[in-house]
């Protein structure tokens, strides 16, 4: 599944400065990257496959920073080209960052800002998205990332649009992935949209992947929880709120057992999560309910009880207003397109349902409340771990008046 901005159009007509070619994919890697992200954009389009139908890009192999650059499993690589090299490409690629809690150098995110200033395509793959997002690329446009990470990319830069469900998301000139294989499809994605439907079909029966993958990352969500919540005494209180979601319990009871009164726990629930405590266990009921109806032949109104909501109803109007469907008909949908054999449990409940904290995860949200996600995120985390934010506003104020770029900036 993808999603395309509506801004998309406009923004893919701006023009490369005279020095940049489009055919020209810069790749840029910092050291701790892991391997496999980083070999994804080296493998679509560094590689020559025209003998397959499939037009050849050059490819540039960036260092981000001094090297020799070390990765996954003790490898150590030099790029050939330094950040000056990204001058020439049309397209720059971020494969991934090495730790979401740490800045990125302050040379490469201009490298960043000035190719976009130039009309480059930038494109981020998973965790690349915080290294853009630091830039100021994603302010005002939707985006995404690992689910796994989601959340604290929403809460770190709440002025961006963060959709945990998608694959890939294209603005046009600014484009995210979610983690590890999403890359792939975000990369297919860029070839189908630079030379066409054959082109990226080629690749993928080259690759041995499907051209299209359909569906998002909501059915890969687990309990994990952001990083950043494991020490923080909120943890017990999130954690026993997923174990007891069978139980009619509201977010009094949650500020009871921290201690806090509701507003002071609301507070700090939402600056560490980047929800709102209401809102995110509503999401988890619809999780619980969602896991329930896939995997157990429970009546809509049993689940409606083991999942917490006081009755079939609000179930039912929680449940359409998430994933966009009742009950009944999500659940007639997800045993269409089951595997043939697999079956499910008649009578034990399932396991504990996923626990994102970001209100987007569950299935598809109207792109106006996808717009309007950063408006739930918690502040800005400590200024010492952001990059420059000198330099960061004042290349926003520059961008105010480039074309293609989104409202509300």
């Amino acid at each position: 599944m993808s999603h395309d901005s509506t801004a998309a159009p406009e923004a893919a007509a701006r023009k490369l400065s005279g020095r940049r070619r489009k055919e020209i994919v810069a790749v840029l890697l910092f050291s701790g990257g892991p391997i496999f992200e980083s070999s994804i954009p080296l493998s679509v389009f560094g590689i020559d496959r025209q003998d397959a139908g499939v037009p050849r890009y050059r490819l540039l192999v960036c260092g981000g920073e001094e090297g020799p650059l070390r990765t996954t499993g003790g490898l150590e690589l030099t790029a050939p080209h330094g950040l000056e090299a990204i001058a020439r490409a049309g397209t720059v690629v971020v494969p991934a960052w090495r730790s979401i809690t740490s800045p990125p150098p302050e040379d490469a995110l201009d490298a960043l800002r000035r190719a976009h200033e130039e009309g480059a395509r930038i494109v981020g793959l998973c965790t690349g998205a915080f290294v853009l997002a630091a830039a100021g690329l994603l302010d005002g446009r939707p985006a995404t990332t690992h689910w796994m990470y989601a959340p604290t990319l929403a809460k770190r830069y709440p002025s961006v649009h963060v959709d945990p469900r998608e694959l890939f998301v294209d603005d046009g000139d600014v484009l995210t992935s979610a983690g590890t294989a999403a890359g792939i499809d975000l990369c297919l994605h860029i070839v189908r949209t630079d030379h066409g439907n054959e082109a990226a079909g080629a690749l993928a029966r080259r690759l041995v992947v499907p051209p299209r993958r359909s569906g998002g990352q909501e059915r890969y969500l687990d309990r994990s929880l952001p990083e950043e919540i494991g020490a923080d005494p909120l943890a017990e209180v999130v954690a026993w709120a997923l174990e007891h979601l069978h139980e009619q319990f509201d977010v009094e009871t949650l500020a009871a057992r921290a201690y806090m009164s509701r507003r002071t726990f609301d507070r700090r629930f939402r600056s560490l999560t980047g929800s709102a405590p209401l809102q995110w266990l509503i999401t988890q009921r619809v999780l619980q309910a969602q896991r329930l109806l896939e995997t157990s032949d429970f009546s809509v109104d049993e689940v409606a009880g083991r999942c917490g909501f006081r009755s079939p109803v609000a179930l039912r109007g929680h449940f359409r207003r998430q994933l966009g469907s009742s009950p009944a008909a999500y659940r007639a949908a997800y045993r269409a397109r089951r595997p043939q054999g697999e079956r499910s449990p008649d009578s034990e409940p399932p396991p504990p349902p996923p626990a994102s904290l970001h209100p987007e995860t569950p299935g598809p949200v109207p792109p106006q409340v996808r717009r309007t996600a950063a408006a739930t995120a918690g502040p800005v985390g400590a200024s010492a771990s952001l990059p420059s934010e000198h330099a960061r506003e004042a290349y926003l104020a520059s961008r105010a008046s480039l074309p293609g770029q989104r409202s509300g900036l």
